[in-house]
């Protein structure tokens, strides 16, 4: 449900308050005056004539102040018209003089002339009033007696009944005296609609309007309109303009009751809602119940827009006004803060959707326009960079121009207006304060404004980046040459150079190299060197080798089959590969895992990693996860090629040295090298292992093919 958030009771002020008011009985006008004084209306209206301003004779009566107040004039108990009773404040000003013949040719006083000081004051008080459509002149005769006659004292006032005004109207009240002696006061006041008076049961013209409600919906806004099913309604979203009429937004003939939900993007402090029953001479309730809401203002800064008016105009759209001052500003290419440009156009206050002149000779993508709060910088836009391309690296010159003639010229940087010439500053402007004085006087620099205090010049700088750069070249140049010189003369020098250089990219290579995890049966010590012997091997190729005989310390703090989960997890993270080498011994422990899942592998050794792999190994290739992830390998005398169970053949499986390249191409994946350059390191491989094969063949009690090597060979097969 949503929440109140706006309930739709206006009154004379800021604050949603309803209001109780004065009931005036009769339709006569009617005058009366504070005690002292004497007033009489005149009957009928008057021609609403101001007249010229006319100097006082003397002390006379003006007025000084208005103050309004609503009232209710009532023709029956449930008959009444708002009404405005305007009070008006009088005051005495001026002095008697002498007469004028005797001030003007220097004669002495007239001894029979006396300041009166017994002489009552009489003024024509006008008050006019404007109500659209409605438009009247009232004339007051105020008559202040001698007593109170004080020159420069408040006199007491006079109060009129009443102007009859049109709910939710804007009125505007003047009052002067005839003939006018001072200029006029005025008045401009919107009146509050049914719902924000007490009125409902005595102005019949409220009697059958829509009652509307605002209230929010999370983001949204919804309109809620409490009127009868059958009544037939008119309700209009407009944006309230201060300068210009209202901008209609939306209008819909409905009928009752509906909910219309608006967009939080949509609000802006100038949209208001008017809504009024579709009946001859209806009454119509506006509010803007959006004035302090901060999502309106920041939608209105995000609908704000500067638009370039061809030749030299500007102007900045926007759906309502903006309390805002502009200024032109200078933006460098760098990024920097705009600098403010005083003179030419000091900060002044901003009117929407009206076409402004920038006070400049030319344009330049450079100057730039600033829009601003008291609070903060809203706006800023370099208008000409749109058709005069991206901003440039120009200076601004800042002529200043005194008296006698005297000039003088600062170029407007970061930090200030730096004097050219100066030896004290640092700036570029500074540097080449010569240069840019001669620009200005030869016409190469664009004179943007001229007035009789200075005068702004743009002068580009692109040849003295050019002449800069140049300079920088040339230096390069013969830096170049001076080093080819070198080593044409230390060729040798360089020559090792370049090999340590191909070392490094060879080491840097073997940091990025792929893994591979060497899974193997520890049959016996010769077995066990010959795969530390290839896994020594392979570590040159690169490949980055994890095998347990490298890392016995944690196999024993982690126990075989957490250190083999870890190891697994990381090399296949890596994108790398596990090798099994397969052995008599460890085709024995395969098929006994095979045949009975339930062995233990805490039954073999401490570190026999192998038989505690297999609980994690044997799921993958059952379930179809092991290409891509595993390779097999076996040594040429010590295995036969029908000796590796049929479950692991789902994966290449090599045989080794004789399928070296193979092996090898495999382990490196895309990274491998070319045929030739494999070829050669399988060479490299084979030589290594081929001692420790030897061994494992000369070893006591090596068996024949296909049989494991160990104390459990006895009943495997």
């Amino acid at each position: 449900m949503p929440v109140p958030w706006f309930l739709l009771s206006l009154a004379l002020g800021r604050n949603p308050v309803v209001l109780s008011l004065e009931r005036v009985v009769g339709p006569e006008d009617t005058a009366r005056c504070s005690p002292g004084l004497s007033c009489h209306l005149w009957d009928g209206d008057v021609l609403c004539l101001p007249g010229s301003l006319v100097s006082a004779p003397g002390p006379v009566l003006v007025p000084t102040r208005l103050q309004t107040e609503l009232v209710l004039r009532c023709y029956e108990e449930t008959d009444c018209d708002l009404c405005v009773r305007v009070t008006v404040h009088l005051a005495v000003h001026g002095y008697w003089e002498e007469p004028e013949d005797e001030a003007k040719f220097g004669r002495a006083a007239d001894p029979e002339f006396v300041v009166p000081t017994n002489a009552s004051l009489q003024a024509h008080i006008v008050l006019s009033f404007q109500a659209y459509p409605t438009a009247r002149c009232v004339l007051l005769e105020v008559q202040v007696p001698a007593a109170l006659v004080q020159p420069g004292q408040s006199v007491g006032s006079v109060v009129f009944d009443c102007f009859g005004a049109a709910l939710g109207a804007e009125v505007r009240i003047w009052s002067y005296t005839q003939p006018r002696y001072q200029k006029e006061l005025n008045l401009t006041q919107q009146l509050p609609d049914c719902k924000g008076l007490e009125v409902r049961d005595s102005i019949q013209s409220c009697w059958a309007l829509p009652w509307l409600n605002v209230s929010a919906d999370g983001d949204d806004v919804r309109l809620v309109l409490d009127v009868s099913e059958e009544q037939r309604f008119g309700l209009s979203l407009y944006w309230n303009q201060v300068q210009g009429p209202a901008k209609p937004w939306w209008h819909r003939n409905l009928t009752g009751p509906q909910t219309i939900t608006l967009n939080h993007t949509d609000l802006v402090p100038c949209l208001c809602i008017q809504v009024w029953p579709l009946e001859p001479d209806s009454v119509r309730t506006s509010i803007c119940p959006f004035r302090e809401d901060p999502r309106a203002h920041r939608n209105l800064w995000r609908a704000a827009r500067l638009q370039l008016l061809p030749p030299r105009g500007w102007r900045l759209e926007a759906p309502c006004s903006l309390p805002a001052e502009a200024t032109l500003c200078w933006q460098a290419p760098d990024g920097g803060p705009c600098q403010p440009l005083v003179p030419p156009l000091p900060r002044e206050n901003v009117t929407v959707n009206k076409a402004l002149e920038f006070p400049l000779l030319k344009g330049h993508p450079n100057v730039c326009v600033q829009v601003s709060t008291w609070e903060k910088l809203q706006l800023q836009e370099c208008l000409w960079a749109a058709s005069l391309g991206p901003l440039k690296d120009d200076v601004l010159l800042v002529e200043k121009r005194g008296p006698q003639d005297n000039r003088s010229l600062c170029a407007l940087e970061p930090s200030g207006c730096t004097p050219l010439l100066s030896r004290a500053s640092t700036q570029r402007a500074a540097r080449l304060g010569e240069q840019l004085l001669q620009d200005v006087q030869s016409g190469q620099c664009l004179q943007l404004w001229d007035d009789d205090l200075g005068a702004l010049w743009a002068c580009p700088m692109d040849k003295y980046i050019h002449q800069r750069w140049a300079l920088v070249w040339l230096a390069c140049l013969l830096f170049g040459a001076v080093l080819f010189l070198l080593l044409l003369l230390k060729k040798n020098h360089v020559k090792g150079w370049l090999r340590l250089l191909k070392e490094d990219v060879r080491a840097g290579a073997a940091a990025r190299s792929r893994a591979a995890l060497l899974l193997y049966s520890a049959d016996d010590a010769a077995f066990e060197r010959l795969v530390g012997a290839l896994a020594s091997a392979l570590c040159q190729l690169p490949l980055r080798v994890a095998v347990d005989l490298w890392s016995r310390r944690a196999l024993s703090a982690q126990g075989p089959l957490a250190w083999f989960h870890a190891q697994r997890r990381q090399t296949l993270q890596d994108g790398g590969v596990v090798v099994l080498l397969f052995s008599p011994g460890a085709v024995a422990l395969c098929r006994e895992w095979l045949q009975d899942a339930t062995s233990a592998p805490g039954a073999h050794g401490p570190h026999d990693a192998f038989a505690a792999s297999l609980s994690c190994v044997l799921p993958d290739f059952l379930q179809g996860r092991a290409p891509g992830r595993y390779v097999g390998a076996y040594f040429d005398r010590l295995l036969s090629p029908d000796a590796v169970p049929a479950l692991f053949r789902c994966v290449p499986v090599f045989s080794l040295p004789s399928q070296m390249p193979d092996f090898l191409g495999t382990l490196q994946g895309p990274a491998a090298p070319r045929p030739r350059r494999l070829a050669e390191r399988a060479q490299q491989v084979s030589r290594a292992l081929q001692p420790a094969v030897d061994g494992c063949l000369r070893a006591p009690g090596a068996p024949g093919l296909g049989r494991r090597v160990g104390p459990e060979a006895g009943d495997r097969t």
